[in-house]
């Protein structure tokens, strides 16, 4: 796919552009749309879906042709035919050409690296096969357990005001404390690390500082583990039998934890923003109608993290969505577009409770590896902080909320709060927006517990006295509940005891 050339011919005039709102603003070569001119991108897609198909050519930045994906069924296609489509831009015909400048914008996203989501055949699966192995030895009940702890710190530095900005003070620290203890440096988590990573993912001009600033904690990492392996991913990169060199190790850790990061802020965001503005959706959640794992499902249909992922390249000339593919182009895999697509998806405003077939998380053999840390992530995370701020409401109107968009995202800029001011709760409690329990009575495991002395029988019918231990004098005597109180007592124990084992404690 090569546009025509948009140089003029028989003139020297001066070309200019169409004014800003115009039908025509936007269009490059071919009358072709630059996606990174639209102010809306969600909108874009449908025209192009009712212009194109499923299939639609485009330009990115410095007029460099692309196709991007927009059908739910051709984006599946794309990404599980590795005989016909890879990750691997070294084949791409644009950058063969020298119209993909070193300094394109893109060029991040597209460059390829010696990592498992760019690597093909069997140094994929070598790759591949480390970076899995070592997320296989997470064990997700210890994992709620931090979340849910984390959660308790993070909310403890705001809980007293009784007002916050649910995306900078929780969506975008919550993921970074987790993954930094997954990882196997939580020492390294603080306010700058978050803002390092928020920055070189934003493309600022202080990226490259603050991707440095990251780079510099994994390698660090890496040295220690490498010294003395423990119970971490970085240990486990390491030992791996696919014998990763230092800077592959380092490499894998940086496209987990920018990836983790990225998609997990974007969901917490999401979910959060549709509890507070959508009444229905709150009171489905509150009333056991849809429990937050579901609430997340949904979230990943509507507004899925990564709107598209840079990118796929033809191997070979084929044909997709009614588009010929000539071998060397590149395609844009669109979950956002292929989510909402009309053949899955003909009522928008259905729900998706039980429905996973979503492209949040990608497919084939790249599909994201790590998508339970994120689901994770964002169903304890925001049970627990509902748990905490149950009163928790948009402290502005909904047309007030700000976006920041890219090809290849959509980021909430803030989420302000309020609830009633809540006290700290101790960090390894359950999260509750209750007082903390009453303590039971001070008697110890070895001690039997008291009994209720008996009440003494008529004289006729008493029997002989037998021999008796004397009571243990140093403990109280609390009355006995009645059965029918002792068995609803005895039943509510079993069920919170389930519920701490289920969510980590």
């Amino acid at each position: 796919m090569t546009p025509e050339s948009h140089a003029p011919t028989g003139t020297d005039a001066p070309r200019t552009g169409p004014p800003p709102g115009c039908p025509a603003h936007g269009l490059g070569p071919g009358g072709l749309h630059r996606l990174h001119e639209s102010d809306d991108l969600p909108a874009l897609y449908e025209q192009l879906r009712k212009e194109h198909g499923p299939v639609a050519p485009v330009l990115l930045h410095d007029d460099v042709p692309m196709w991007i994906v927009l059908g739910h069924a051709e984006n599946l296609h794309m990404v599980r035919s590795p005989s016909q489509f890879c990750r691997d831009s070294r084949i791409w015909t644009p950058l063969r050409d020298g119209l993909v400048k070193p300094d394109h914008p893109l060029m991040p996203h597209i460059a390829w690296q010696p990592i498992a989501s760019h690597a093909e055949g069997d140094e994929h699966k070598r790759l591949r096969g480390a970076v899995q192995g070592a997320i296989s030895t997470i064990d997700f009940r210890s994992l709620r357990r931090y979340i849910n702890r984390s959660t308790q710190a993070i909310v403890n530095r705001f809980c007293e005001k009784g007002e916050a900005d649910i995306v900078g003070q929780f969506a975008e620290h919550l993921p970074m404390a987790v993954m930094c203890e997954i990882l196997g440096m939580p020492e390294e988590y603080n306010d700058r690390l978050v803002e390092a990573a928020r920055d070189a993912l934003k493309g600022t001009e202080t990226a490259i500082t603050s991707h440095s600033y990251v780079m510099d904690a994994l390698s660090r990492l890496t040295a220690r583990r490498r010294a003395q392996p423990e119970e971490d991913l970085a240990s486990y990169l390491i030992t791996h039998p696919a014998r990763l060199t230092d800077d592959e190790v380092r490499e894998h850790l940086r496209l987990v934890l920018f990836a983790a990061y990225e998609a997990t802020t974007n969901l917490l965001s999401n979910v959060l923003l549709t509890v507070l503005i959508d009444p229905r959706f709150r009171a489905q959640l509150n009333g056991g109608q849809m429990t937050v794992p579901e609430a997340v499902e949904q979230s990943l249909w509507n507004e899925p993290p990564f709107s598209t992922v840079f990118a796929y390249f033809a191997k070979q000339e084929t044909e997709l969505g009614g588009q010929r593919i000539r071998r060397g182009d590149g395609l844009l895999f669109a979950p956002l577009p292929a989510n909402v697509d009309p053949r899955v998806r003909p009522d928008l405003k259905a729900s998706m409770q039980g429905n996973r077939s979503h492209l949040a998380f990608g497919g084939g053999p790249h599909e994201c590896p790590g998508q339970d840390i994120g689901r994770s992530i964002a169903d304890v995370g925001v049970d627990a902080l509902l748990m905490r701020l149950p009163d928790v409401e948009l402290d502005c109107d909904e047309d007030e909320l700000r976006w920041t968009a890219s090809i290849a995202s959509r980021h909430l800029v803030a989420l302000p709060v309020q609830f009633a001011p809540k006290p700290p709760q101790d960090v390894t409690q359950t999260p509750s927006h209750k007082p903390a329990p009453t303590q039971r009575s001070d008697w110890q495991i070895g001690i039997a517990q008291p009994q209720a002395q008996p009440q003494p029988a008529p004289v006729a019918a008493q029997p002989q006295p037998q021999p008796q231990p004397a009571p243990a004098q140093s403990q109280p005597v609390p009355p006995l509940p009645p059965p029918a109180a002792e068995e609803t007592a005895r039943r509510k124990g079993v069920w919170q005891r389930f519920l701490s084992w289920w969510r980590g404690y």
